[in-house]
């Protein structure tokens, strides 16, 4: 091994970022979970994610489109101030609902769509979002990889199916850990699954 290609391996390494794939899923509003599930419903944890305090819920909803459905569509906790689904491209066709790629929580001009619990259904106004792709990080990782909140950066992955992928926005909170959030579209397309890694293009040359 050369000292080029071993100082590249070492350089990769340091920088590696874990990917979390998301299936479609759902948030929702106190105010929407109890027309859902019935007044003071509270969200029963099933496993934690990587993000600080969020997780996974035991409950899950159909999610209704103008043209079909999903069933069995996972809640991820906790409530937020407003209700957001989360579906792939993919997904947009079977519903038959036109969702914009957008950052989440930016939730302006989304269609809305309807949602369906135990005890009584939801019909969003808007709400209905195919995920930008980004990576959480933490202030000191971003120090560390000399990028900043809100910039957009390229990415390579080193599967079976190597690729370099671009317009990945870069979130910075204390409140993060490091992950890249990719939907399974995105994943399928270059063979990536959750905790299987990429790296900043700029640190993998």
């Amino acid at each position: 091994m050369t000292k080029e290609v071993s100082r590249r391996i070492d350089n990769i390494n340091k920088h590696k970022i874990v990917v979390g794939v998301s299936n479609r899923h759902v948030h929702l509003s106190q105010e929407d979970l109890e027309s859902l599930f019935g007044k003071g419903y509270k969200l029963t944890e099933k496993s934690t994610l990587k993000q600080p305090g969020q997780f996974a819920s035991e409950e899950c909803v159909i999610v209704r489109g103008p043209k079909g459905e999903f069933k069995n569509v996972r809640i991820l906790g906790p409530v937020r101030k407003k209700s957001q689904v989360e579906i792939s491209l993919s997904d947009s066709f079977k519903l038959g609902v036109k969702a914009p790629i957008k950052e989440s929580g930016k939730l302006e001009g989304t269609p809305g769509i309807e949602l369906i619990g135990p005890c009584g259904s939801v019909k969003l106004e808007v709400g209905t979002i195919i995920a930008l792709r980004h990576i959480h990080m933490r202030p000191e990782d971003a120090d560390f990889m000399h990028v900043r909140d809100g910039e957009f950066v390229d990415v390579e992955f080193f599967g079976e199916r190597k690729a370099i992928m671009g317009n990945v926005l870069v979130r910075v909170s204390d409140k993060y850990q490091l992950e890249m959030h990719l939907d399974t579209d995105e994943a399928n397309a270059v063979g990536i699954k959750t905790n299987d890694y990429a790296v900043i293009r700029k640190f993998a040359r």
